[in-house]
Order: structure tokens, then C-alpha cells, then sequence
């Protein structure tokens, strides 16, 4: 409860500090259903956007001036239609801010959590953010938000009135400026597409623990056709190959093969991953509770490909 302190972020050991005479129940983390679920939001998402950047698990930015060619009208049009979307297929609601900059529309974004959405046109960014605690600044932490409490600075309309040269003198050049810039609205950096992950993996949880490789293989084949979708979604290829063993006593255990040459063969993978759990298990008496699989040395197919017609001088 924020009134105890507790608030979304925090690591969960404070939390657990903050909470200790009370009574408090703290429900598991379920990693791979967040993820899966994410997976299925960003997906949506990505279909609206003309460039697309996602930053975290619930957390993304989507470049739409093509599609709405630069109407707020048109773009706060498209936001409803993308909260709908999410809400009738996830059942979750979200929050989207809309504005000129990575900065204003993150910013945006966070002022009427849950379920908000707030449109801040270029001619009203400094009406917008003038008025709000420099905490609601990207990049303005505690300790940072304290520092310029001591220097007379609360507001964002107070820091971008605040003397530069002074900012440099106690933060330096490169922060001293974003602050300046960031009080302003102002921000360069453009919405793009992150690279290529550097593997791709699937866990699972086991109906019950066990070495009985028979009982394992279903699961890890299926894994295994799960992650070869999104290779194959992605147009990737891969050279190595990895299994996960998650033990009854939660110790962690794996094991790697790499290939010579990169491929996206499925029947590759999966005879690999079935000879790598075979060893696992000849190996130890280990009781599996959680299995995974991961492709790693990850590579574009196209690439791939013109290394091989270079190399036969097609």
C-alpha cells in the first residue's frame, strides 16, 4: 500500500521491510505468464506503429507519423483504438500518452495511470510541463529530485528557468543539459527498432517433478516449436543450442551443443535438445521441476544467405 510506502518498482525486499509488523501477503511471481502475456500486447501494438521500440516488459513506443501523417486528432483516434484492442483481446487496460517526443509521451503517459490517455500537442508542451514536480522528469531519481529541492528547484518550469552554467557546475555538461532540455520538452531521440535479441529461450513448469525423460521431451519439443516460431518469424538463424534443468531443490543446470555452420532446421533442433537431456539425465539423478530451451549466436537468414552465395561466388 503506498501510504506504508510500498509502490510499483520497488525491489521487493524493502517492501517486505516496510511491511514487517503488518499483516501482508505477497503472491508469487509468475515470470513466464507475464511474459507471455506481454508478448501477445506487444504484438498488437507493433501493428499500429510505423516504427516500433519496446523498452520493457509493459513499456514500449511507437512512432505513428506516417500513419496519422502528423494529426493529434488522427493519432488520439488511433491511441483509443489501440486501448481497445488491448482491453477486448488481453482484458487489460492501459495507459498511452501522445506527444511530439519519446520524452512528452512518456511523460504523458504516466499522468492518468490506469487506463489513461492524454494528448499533448507541440504548442502545449510547456503549459503541460511547467506545472509538475521535476520528479516526473525521465531520469530524475530521489536523490537527484532532492539535490535540486536544496537549490530552490520543484517544478519543471523552475528548472528550465534555472541558471545552465550553474546546472553544469553541479552535475556536469551532458546532464546538466538534458535537464535544461528535458524542462523544455525538448528531446532527440528518435522511436527506433532495437536489434536483434542475442537468444531466444522457453521455460516451462512440469505437471510433476521428474527424470523420466519421457515425461520431459513433450514439453521440451513443444517449447522448442514455440521458439522456432519466433526464429521463423523473425527470419533468423542460430549455432547453438541450450536445455534448462530446474531442479526439485530450485537449483539451476544446463547444458550447450554448438553447430559449425548456422541453420533453423526444427528436426535439428529438437533431436538436439532430445541428446542433450538424454546426457543430462545418464549424468545425474536430479528430479526436474521447470524444463527450457534457448537458440543462441544468433543471425539473420538474409545474411546468412549472401555469405554462402559470396562464398560460392554467386
Amino acid at each position: 500500500d503506498r501510504k506504508y510506502g510500498v509502490k510499483s518498482g520497488i525491489p521487493i525486499a524493502h517492501a517486505k521491510r516496510k511491511l514487517k509488523n503488518l499483516d501482508a501477503v505477497f503472491l508469487p511471481v509468475d515470470k513466464e505468464y507475464y511474459n507471455k502475456v506481454s508478448e501477445k500486447i506487444m504484438n498488437i501494438l507493433r501493428g499500429y506503429a510505423d516504427i516500433f521500440e519496446q523498452v520493457s516488459v509493459d513499456e514500449a513506443y511507437l512512432d505513428v507519423s506516417q500513419k496519422t501523417r502528423g494529426s493529434y486528432l488522427d493519432a488520439s483516434e488511433l491511441a483509443a483504438r489501440i486501448k481497445d484492442d488491448v482491453f477486448n483481446q488481453q482484458k487489460l487496460t492501459c495507459s498511452i500518452g501522445v506527444g511530439p517526443n519519446k520524452l512528452v509521451a512518456k511523460i504523458a503517459a504516466d499522468y492518468q495511470k490506469p487506463d489513461g490517455l492524454t494528448v499533448v500537442k507541440p504548442e502545449y508542451v510547456l503549459r503541460f510541463l511547467s506545472p509538475l514536480p521535476v520528479r516526473r522528469l525521465v531520469g530524475v531519481g530521489r536523490k537527484t529530485e532532492q539535490r535540486l529541492e536544496t537549490l530552490g528547484v520543484k517544478t519543471v518550469a523552475q528548472l528550465a528557468r534555472f541558471d545552465i552554467q550553474k546546472l553544469v557546475d553541479i552535475f556536469g555538461r551532458n546532464l546538466a543539459a538534458y535537464f535544461h532540455n528535458a524542462s523544455l520538452g525538448i528531446d532527440e531521440d528518435p522511436v527506433e527498432e532495437r536489434g536483434e535479441p542475442e537468444s531466444l529461450s522457453k521455460i516451462s513448469t512440469l505437471k510433476e517433478d521428474t527424470n523420466d525423460i519421457a515425461n520431459i521431451l513433450p514439453v521440451a519439443y513443444r517449447l522448442c516449436e514455440e521458439v522456432h516460431k519466433k526464429l521463423t518469424q523473425r527470419q533468423l538463424v542460430f549455432r547453438s543450442v541450450s536445455i534448462y534443468v530446474v531442479a526439485s531443490n530450485l537449483d539451476a543446470h544446463s547444458r550447450s551443443k554448438t553447430f559449425e555452420n548456422p541453420t533453423s532446421d526444427l528436426q535439428l533442433f529438437k533431436d538436439t535438445i532430445k541428446e542433450l537431456f538424454e546426457k543430462f539425465l545418464a549424468e545425474t539423478d536430479i528430479q526436474a521441476r521447470r524444463v527450457g530451451v534457448k537458440v543462441s549466436n544468433l543471425d539473420k537468414k538474409e545474411a546468412m544467405q549472401k555469405q554462402l552465395t559470396s562464398f560460392f561466388g554467386g
